[in-house]
């Protein structure tokens, strides 16, 4: 295993895994509001089937992820399951974690999401998108590098049909069907984060 497939593994799994813990620690400690459990397990879901079950599978147009990796990593984090690390991730390291950052950015916790607020979401767009720029360029970039295939997803509707190269960093690159995802979740984000808080309020 190299040095890189290594860091793959071990961010996979921390990504996934760690959310989970801190949750389950709140929940024993009675600390987890019933808001954050749902945007929690709404982000997976809609993060699952939106494009993390396409993208793993290669459902429609495009290339499994055990084709588009190496054989290491198919190993350490199976196709089966792949799908499942990834949508976890999305939904406790990302989702709640760009919730969190936003609030303390914002100075209101998530009182700022109580209502529509353009700055709020504005810096949930721009964690959502960094994050995954960061993802294509430094850990996943030779499973989404040029004539690797995405599959179309609901979240994904370019397909690998329109996918121009966004911009280069040496021999890696960010494609416009790889940014589609987040860009279009960060409102649905947004949006689910205000309707779990007001039933909470409520």
């Amino acid at each position: 295993m190299t040095y890189e497939e290594l860091r793959v593994v071990v961010v996979v799994y921390t990504t996934a895994i760690v959310p989970i813990i801190i949750l389950f620690n709140l929940y024993l400690k009675d600390q987890l509001p019933r808001s954050i459990l749902n945007i929690y397990l709404s982000s997976f879901l809609i993060c699952a089937l939106g494009w993390e079950l396409w993208f793993t599978y290669g459902l429609y147009a495009g290339d499994p992820v055990d084709l588009r990796r190496s054989e290491v990593l198919n190993q350490f984090i199976p196709k089966n399951i792949n799908w499942l690390m990834n949508s976890l991730a999305d939904a406790g390291t990302i989702s709640l974690g760009g919730i969190l950052l936003t609030g303390k950015l914002m100075g209101s916790n998530r009182r700022v999401f109580n209502e529509w607020n353009i700055g709020a979401f504005l810096i949930l767009l721009i964690w959502c998108i960094s994050q995954n720029i960061f993802v294509e360029m430094f850990l996943y970039y030779d499973q989404l590098s040029v004539g690797k295939d995405l599959s179309w997803a609901p979240l994904a509707p370019t397909g690998p049909w329109i996918n121009p190269i966004l911009f280069q960093y040496g021999d890696r690159t960010i494609t416009l069907h790889g940014q589609i995802p987040w860009l279009l979740m960060t409102p649905i984000l947004y949006i689910i984060t205000m309707h779990f808080q007001k039933e909470d309020i409520g």
